[in-house]
């Protein structure tokens, strides 16, 4: 697969991730089609991504004006306009099942050579792969939230994708200035495998009255010089998000990956971070 020859990226999903996606894959010249179920979806998504370039124009870290490459991406409900697409990144619901629905329909309406992709974070690629009937077409391109912004792609292997899928897949990551790393398609892969752990237990101090929640995070950025301490990252993730990958871990790896009983309490409760305006912290 040669990216020169790739003019036309297909996203699938124009949520929070998927709108991420169709944004830096259009800012860096390719034309996309952003699909979701409902119009509403998809114009939501043209909103993240009008906002998130004004916000990058204001910072002058855009080459091309926010209106052109607002113009390159192309939004729609018919899954079937990404037929000609060169390579399709699945970004939706973190259901196995639903992923599974998406790709066997996309190996119906895509050329035999399309890359399909799938941006899970948890979930096998091998399963995800087993829907299609071209597993070797298919790979893990798992970006990091906020997409614009943070710099990394996981690249992950499944059972039966090709090497050059997996070169592809570096090379198109690259091509968005993202630095990639690679795993093979175990439960949670590099990131969420350590990651997971590592916000349930600040969850857990936090509950058991180790600190204060601001302390911990405190300690957590101040003593190992991560941007920001599990509390917070919980919050800007969505934890949702993080219940649901810790689940999904716990079910294949064992007690180890436990969700913390505050989490639960969390999200049943509805207080899900940044994006409902209360987690562990408020929002505007």
């Amino acid at each position: 697969m040669n990216l020169e020859t790739v003019d036309r990226v297909g996203v699938v999903g124009a949520g929070t991730m998927g709108s991420g996606i169709a944004q830096v894959a259009a800012t860096h010249g390719y034309d996309v089609v952003m699909r979701d179920i409902q119009q509403g979806f998809v114009e939501s998504g043209f909103d993240s991504i009008d906002s998130s370039l004004e916000r990058l124009d204001g910072k002058d870290a855009l080459e091309d004006d926010p209106e052109t490459i607002r113009g390159r991406i192309e939004g729609t409900t018919d899954l079937e306009d990404l037929a000609d697409c060169d390579v399709v990144v699945e970004a939706a619901v973190e259901d196995l099942e639903v992923k599974k629905d998406i790709f066997e329909d996309l190996a119906e309406v895509t050329d035999g050579e399309t890359v399909l992709a799938t941006n899970t974070s948890t979930l096998s690629i091998t399963s995800i792969a087993s829907a299609t009937d071209r597993p070797e077409r298919v790979v893990g391109l798992h970006f990091m939230n906020p997409v614009p912004i943070m710099e990394g792609v996981e690249v992950v292997v499944g059972e039966k994708t090709d090497s050059e899928v997996v070169d592809f897949a570096h090379d198109l990551s690259e091509s968005l200035e993202k630095t990639t790393w690679e795993s093979d398609d175990k439960p949670g892969f590099v990131t969420n495998r350590i990651l997971m752990p590592w916000i349930n237990e600040g969850i857990r101090a936090f509950d058991e009255g180790v600190a204060s929640k601001e302390d911990i995070d405190a300690g957590m950025e101040l003593g190992t010089n991560v941007p920001m301490g599990p509390l917070t990252l919980a919050d800007h993730i969505g934890l949702d998000v993080c219940l649901h990958a810790s689940e999904t871990l716990h079910e294949e790896l064992g007690d180890r990956y436990k969700p913390a009983y505050l989490l639960k309490r969390k999200v049943e409760a509805d207080e899900l971070g940044k994006k409902t305006g209360k987690g562990f912290y408020e929002y505007d």
